[in-house]
């Protein structure tokens, strides 16, 4: 054996040798004398655990143990290597104890991980092999439980059963589980054990029935949890706070046990009358209050429906109320729930019932028909008769006196009239086949002392129902256009026709046909059914004698009293082939009714003609006499048009000035003045020329005159400016090859001048070519 390594560890009030190394060679196993290398590798070293308490209250430094190497080395020291060494553990170089410099903490570190090593002082060589070594941390009960949660929130319902589960607590204890009892938890309620408790899992549960919302809705329970070996005093709490939910387990109560109300005795059925209120402790979601009418005879009178968001009943009237019959309505009520749960509830209340008092007000009401209304019957073309009488009455105690009167907008064609006591009497003769039913509304008013209409009305559909009576004869059922061929041969059925009657035609009606006269060549067959064939009576018929007949048929009815109308069949003859087909008939012109409506809308629009045209002479006739007193009348003549400069060219503009023209029309007026600032106008001037009568156009000598005499009359003008630069061209010069450029001596049909090529212009001469142009039906004439 060449070494052996020896661990000494202490735990607690005990000092035991943990480990102790003896290590032989065995036999056989001895290597040979002078291996080196074998005796480096040799394991001196033999290691077990060290063992230590945590928050030891010894002072610093602890003693953990020692490490020792057999092997006898002088120059040899013990060295410690690992995260906590320096920090927490330390060793003695010489002697090889390893000592704590801190307190320990099972809880924060458990154990320690180190590593030994014997090394030569003065070169740190290792001289053995290093070995680790674990030093564990023995638990000491040091802690005490700690819930997980300070404040716990737990609900339950109320009036629960006892043992009713409410909300598990947990507390947690860090010490060794490992350990008997470090770890274990006990649980107790230090306040709120009156209602509640807890056991060793941290469950709490009811101990009494009788929680009631009503009475307290939450409940604070303060939990301690110890160790079960833990020093006395250290301990954990925590707070449970309980509220309990509501169930429906309280009867609605009448805040009042009497209610009274008034109410007119013209409010509408369903209309609210009152409202009903209670007191109901429970949450509004379990507030299902119901309403009912237990006693009184006024129950079917009367009716209470629930409100749900305020929890109120309301009475409503089923009945239309009436103050003339009965003024007070009484009776009893009750209120319940019938979703609560009755196990909750120790016995009903009695103030529950409450008692309903109803006064009807009196009001002013409009009279009241027996009916709702009236039907009555007339026969057609009946004359004035009283067909029926309605009648209706005041229900106030007043009792006035009732005026009835025809709504006018109910009978516009006025056939109807209601007397003073209510007699429905016919104006005019009805006919079912126009209006077969009359929808008329009567007026009920009521009348003062003096017959004067007062307070208010209503009034009642009255539905005149018109008789029918026979009074009209049969005619066609339709419009029939019969063809027949010209070569038809005796016996040929041309057509079968029938009958209707306008009248109300009763199921067992017969319709008789006949010709009124027997002069044709048709014959008439009456089949017994309504209906009737015309047939060929001779043979061919003549196309170019008559190309259409005209064929009277006598109809009949079997009605009281019978009737008989006659309608016309024209009859076509038609050019056929030689299998019967039409070929060619003559075209009937169609027969055109005008209806009476037509009519109106014709005479209208004549009428409309005549006032207009009345109109347009009115005004003309006015115009005329206008001008016979002397009004002045715009009339068109030749114009005289005042140009703000000359034009070039006019060899004429040299002879005489005529700005003196301008004034010819105001009758010897000064000529107008040139703008102030010396310019002339900027647009020209349109005018008339004085009106002469017939034949009193002067020559040219008499122009000339009058020109020269206007010329002094502006020369010698002191207020007119020096210079003229305003032309007046009326008259052309003796020098211009115009001539006058009036056009009231010319005449188009004298010219010489061909103006057809003003065609060639343009659209903007099509105005000018056609005043100027040839008429090429002028042309054709000559």
């Amino acid at each position: 054996m060449q070494g052996l390594m020896m661990l000494v560890a202490t735990s607690g009030a005990c000092l035991g040798l943990l480990a102790a190394a003896a290590a032989a060679a065995a036999a056989g196993a001895t290597p040979a004398q002078g291996d080196p290398t074998h005796r480096r590798q040799k394991r001196d070293w033999i290691w077990n655990q060290m063992h230590i308490d945590e928050e030891k209250n010894t002072s610093l430094p602890h003693y953990v143990g020692k490490i020792k190497s057999s092997a006898n080395r002088r120059n040899a020291k013990y060295v410690l290597r690992g995260d906590s060494v320096g920090k927490v553990f330390q060793v003695n170089a010489e002697t090889g104890d390893v000592y704590a410099f801190e307190r320990l903490d099972r809880e924060k570190i458990s154990e320690y991980q180190l590593t030994a090593l014997i090394v030569d002082k003065d070169t740190d060589r290792n001289l053995e092999s290093p070995s680790s070594f674990t030093i564990k941390v023995h638990d000491v009960n040091d802690n005490w439980p700690v819930f997980t949660h300070r404040l716990f929130n737990a609900s339950v319902p109320e009036m629960s059963a006892v043992g009713t589960s409410v909300i598990r607590v947990t507390a947690m204890d860090a010490d060794d589980p490992t350990v008997a009892d470090h770890a274990s938890v006990m649980y107790q309620i230090l306040k709120g054990e009156e209602h509640f408790a807890i056991d060793n899992s941290g469950l709490i549960f009811t101990t009494t029935k009788n929680l009631d919302r009503e009475v307290q809705a939450k409940y604070e329970i303060v939990v301690e949890a110890r160790d079960a070996q833990g020093l006395r005093g250290h301990s954990g709490t925590a707070t449970v706070l309980v509220t309990l939910k509501d169930v429906n387990d309280n009867f609605p109560i009448f805040t009042q046990t009497k209610y009274t109300f008034v109410v007119p005795e013209d409010s509408r059925v369903g209309s609210p009358v009152g409202s009903l209120f209670v007191e109901d402790p429970d949450e509004p979601q379990n507030r299902m209050t119901k309403y009912s009418i237990v006693q009184g005879e006024y129950r079917d009178t009367f009716t209470i429906e629930t409100n749900p968001d305020r929890n109120e009943g309301i009475i409503k009237p089923m009945k239309p109320l009436d103050y003339e019959r009965i003024r007070q309505y009484s009776f009893t009520i009750e209120a319940t729930d019938p979703t609560i749960n009755l196990r909750y509830l120790g016995g009903t209340s009695s103030r529950n019932k409450a008692r309903v008092i109803i006064n009807v007000t009196d009001v002013d009401e409009p009279p009241v028909f027996q009916r709702p209304f009236y039907h009555f019957q007339l026969q057609e073309n009946q004359k004035k008769r009283c067909i029926g009488s309605v009648l209706a009455r005041d229900p106030d105690e007043t009792r006035h006196n009732i005026g009835y009167s025809l709504r006018r907008t109910s009978d516009k064609g006025q056939f109807f009239q209601v007397t003073k006591q209510g007699d429905i009497c016919n104006e005019k003769q009805l006919d079912r086949e126009v209006y077969p039913w009359y929808n008329l509304t009567v007026e009920a008013k009521e009348l003062d002392s003096s017959g004067i209409p007062t307070g208010k009305e209503s009034i009642v559909q009255v539905h005149v129902e018109v008789l029918d009576e026979n009074d009209n004869a049969p005619e066609f059922a339709q419009p029939y256009e019969p063809k027949v061929c010209e070569n038809a041969a005796q016996g040929k059925l041309v057509l079968q026709i029938s009958a209707i009657d306008k009248d109300i035609t009763p199921h067992n009606v017969k319709f008789r046909f006949a010709l009124s006269t027997e002069d044709s060549n048709f014959t008439l067959t009456d089949n017994h059914d309504n209906t009737a064939n015309i047939t060929v009576k001779y043979g061919q018929f003549d196309r170019e004698r008559a190309k259409v007949h005209f064929l009277p048929v006598v109809i009949s009815d079997n009605g009281r009293p019978s009737l008989t109308g006659t309608s016309t069949l024209t009859v076509a003859v038609c050019k056929c082939n030689e299998r019967g087909d039409f070929t060619f008939c003559e075209e009937m012109a169609p027969q055109v009714g005008v209806s009476i409506q037509a009519l109106v809308a014709i005479f209208l629009c004549i009428l409309t003609v005549t006032v207009i045209a009345l109109l347009i002479f009115l005004r003309r006739r006015l115009r005329k006499q206008a001008r016979a007193h002397g009004r002045s009348v715009p009339e068109i003549h030749e114009q005289l048009v005042t140009y703000d400069e000359e034009g070039g060219g006019e060899m004429d503009t040299t002879s005489y000035d005529v700005s003196v023209l301008n004034s010819v029309r105001r009758g010897g007026a000064k000529p107008p003045r040139p703008a102030l600032d010396g310019r002339p106008p900027l647009y020209a001037q349109v005018q008339k020329p004085p009106r002469h009568a017939p034949g009193a156009h002067g020559g040219p000598g008499e122009m000339a005159a009058m020109i020269e005499v206007k010329k002094d009359e502006a020369d010698h003008d002191g207020d007119g400016p020096p210079y003229d630069t305003l032309h007046i061209y009326g008259y052309e010069g003796s020098e211009s090859i115009a001539e006058s450029l009036s056009s009231l001596g010319t005449d188009s049909s004298d010219s010489d001048i061909d103006y057809d090529f003003l065609n060639d212009w343009g659209p903007r001469f099509k105005m000018l070519a056609e005043l100027y142009g040839s008429d090429p039906r002028e042309e054709l004439l000559y």
